[in-house]
Protein backbone atom coordinates (compact mmCIF):
# COMPACT_ATOMS: atom_id res chain seq x y z
CA UNK A 1 0.00 0.00 0.00
CA UNK A 2 2.91 2.35 0.68
CA UNK A 3 4.18 1.72 -2.80
CA UNK A 4 0.81 2.77 -4.21
CA UNK A 5 1.08 6.16 -2.57
CA UNK A 6 4.69 6.62 -3.63
CA UNK A 7 4.05 5.84 -7.28
CA UNK A 8 0.88 7.86 -7.56
CA UNK A 9 1.33 10.87 -9.78
CA UNK A 10 -1.76 12.61 -8.47
CA UNK A 11 0.04 13.84 -5.35
CA UNK A 12 1.12 17.39 -6.09
CA UNK A 13 4.58 18.37 -4.94
CA UNK A 14 6.04 14.89 -4.52
CA UNK A 15 8.13 14.44 -7.62
CA UNK A 16 5.72 16.12 -10.00
CA UNK A 17 6.44 19.35 -11.79
CA UNK A 18 2.94 20.78 -11.55
CA UNK A 19 3.93 23.23 -8.81
CA UNK A 20 6.96 24.62 -10.59
CA UNK A 21 5.02 25.75 -13.66
CA UNK A 22 1.68 27.43 -13.05
CA UNK A 23 -1.11 26.00 -15.12
CA UNK A 24 -3.67 28.17 -16.83
CA UNK A 25 -6.37 25.60 -16.19
CA UNK A 26 -5.89 25.66 -12.39
CA UNK A 27 -8.73 27.53 -10.67
CA UNK A 28 -7.94 31.00 -9.32
CA UNK A 29 -8.85 31.26 -5.67
CA UNK A 30 -10.56 34.49 -4.70
CA UNK A 31 -11.30 35.55 -1.16
CA UNK A 32 -12.74 38.62 0.46
CA UNK A 33 -10.06 38.42 3.15
CA UNK A 34 -7.06 38.37 0.85
CA UNK A 35 -6.52 41.36 -1.39
CA UNK A 36 -5.44 40.73 -4.97
CA UNK A 37 -1.79 41.41 -5.71
CA UNK A 38 -1.05 45.01 -6.62
CA UNK A 39 1.49 45.86 -9.24
CA UNK A 40 4.13 48.12 -7.71
CA UNK A 41 4.73 51.30 -9.64
CA UNK A 42 7.92 53.26 -9.53
CA UNK A 43 7.10 56.74 -8.16
CA UNK A 44 10.11 58.14 -9.96
CA UNK A 45 8.69 56.95 -13.27
CA UNK A 46 6.27 59.88 -13.13
CA UNK A 47 9.24 62.23 -12.92
CA UNK A 48 10.56 60.96 -16.25
CA UNK A 49 7.34 61.93 -17.98
CA UNK A 50 7.80 65.53 -16.80
CA UNK A 51 11.39 65.77 -17.89
CA UNK A 52 12.79 64.52 -14.55
CA UNK A 53 11.55 67.52 -12.52
CA UNK A 54 8.57 66.25 -10.55
CA UNK A 55 8.19 67.41 -6.95
CA UNK A 56 5.25 67.27 -4.59
CA UNK A 57 6.20 70.50 -2.82
CA UNK A 58 7.68 73.79 -3.86
CA UNK A 59 11.45 73.79 -3.81
CA UNK A 60 11.58 76.54 -1.18
CA UNK A 61 8.68 75.24 0.93
CA UNK A 62 10.11 76.75 4.11
CA UNK A 63 10.56 80.11 2.39
CA UNK A 64 13.42 80.87 4.73
CA UNK A 65 14.21 84.49 5.23
CA UNK A 66 16.99 85.77 7.48
CA UNK A 67 15.01 88.93 8.21
CA UNK A 68 12.43 86.86 10.08
CA UNK A 69 15.12 85.11 12.13
CA UNK A 70 16.90 88.37 12.95
CA UNK A 71 13.83 90.42 13.79
CA UNK A 72 12.22 87.46 15.61
CA UNK A 73 15.28 86.98 17.80
CA UNK A 74 15.43 90.69 18.61
CA UNK A 75 11.65 90.70 19.07
CA UNK A 76 11.96 87.99 21.71
CA UNK A 77 15.16 89.03 23.48
CA UNK A 78 13.94 92.61 24.00
CA UNK A 79 10.73 91.80 25.94
CA UNK A 80 12.24 88.82 27.72
CA UNK A 81 15.00 91.09 29.04
CA UNK A 82 12.56 93.32 30.93
CA UNK A 83 13.02 92.70 34.69
CA UNK A 84 9.53 91.62 35.78
CA UNK A 85 10.19 88.40 37.76
CA UNK A 86 11.28 89.61 41.23
CA UNK A 87 13.37 92.33 39.61
CA UNK A 88 15.04 89.91 37.18
CA UNK A 89 14.38 89.22 33.52
CA UNK A 90 13.55 85.87 31.95
CA UNK A 91 16.71 86.02 29.81
CA UNK A 92 18.79 86.90 32.88
CA UNK A 93 17.31 84.05 34.90
CA UNK A 94 17.87 81.61 32.04
CA UNK A 95 21.50 82.63 31.53
CA UNK A 96 22.09 82.67 35.30
CA UNK A 97 20.75 79.12 35.59
CA UNK A 98 23.03 78.03 32.73
CA UNK A 99 26.01 79.38 34.68
CA UNK A 100 24.89 77.66 37.86
CA UNK A 101 24.54 74.33 36.05
CA UNK A 102 27.91 74.70 34.33
CA UNK A 103 29.51 75.09 37.77
CA UNK A 104 29.08 71.35 38.31
CA UNK A 105 29.53 70.48 34.62
CA UNK A 106 30.09 66.75 34.35
CA UNK A 107 26.89 66.03 36.25
CA UNK A 108 23.60 66.95 34.52
CA UNK A 109 21.02 69.33 35.98
CA UNK A 110 18.62 67.82 38.50
CA UNK A 111 15.02 67.36 37.45
CA UNK A 112 13.96 69.77 40.19
CA UNK A 113 16.34 72.48 38.97
CA UNK A 114 14.92 75.86 37.95
CA UNK A 115 17.05 75.55 34.80
CA UNK A 116 14.38 73.40 33.10
CA UNK A 117 11.62 75.92 33.77
CA UNK A 118 13.65 78.82 32.36
CA UNK A 119 14.87 76.72 29.41
CA UNK A 120 11.38 75.63 28.34
CA UNK A 121 9.78 79.03 28.95
CA UNK A 122 12.49 80.98 27.12
CA UNK A 123 12.59 78.66 24.09
CA UNK A 124 8.82 78.33 23.88
CA UNK A 125 8.55 82.12 23.75
CA UNK A 126 11.30 82.28 21.12
CA UNK A 127 9.64 79.69 18.87
CA UNK A 128 6.23 81.32 19.20
CA UNK A 129 7.75 84.69 18.30
CA UNK A 130 9.56 83.20 15.29
CA UNK A 131 6.40 81.43 14.11
CA UNK A 132 4.28 84.56 14.31
CA UNK A 133 7.11 86.53 12.72
CA UNK A 134 7.20 84.11 9.78
CA UNK A 135 3.42 84.28 9.39
CA UNK A 136 3.34 88.06 9.63
CA UNK A 137 6.36 88.78 7.44
CA UNK A 138 5.45 86.33 4.67
CA UNK A 139 1.77 87.24 4.91
CA UNK A 140 2.61 90.86 4.35
CA UNK A 141 5.03 90.24 1.47
CA UNK A 142 2.56 87.88 -0.27
CA UNK A 143 -0.51 90.10 0.37
CA UNK A 144 -2.44 87.71 2.61
CA UNK A 145 -3.77 90.52 4.76
CA UNK A 146 -5.31 92.73 2.08
CA UNK A 147 -8.89 93.92 2.61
Amino acid sequence: MASAFATSSSVVGLGSSSLSSPSSRSPRLVSGFIKPPVVARNPFGVARSFGGRFTCFQRDWLRRDLNVIGFGLIGWIAPSSIPVIDGKSLTGLFFESIGAELAHFPSPPALTSQFWLWLITWHLGLFITLTFGQIGFKGRTEDYFQK
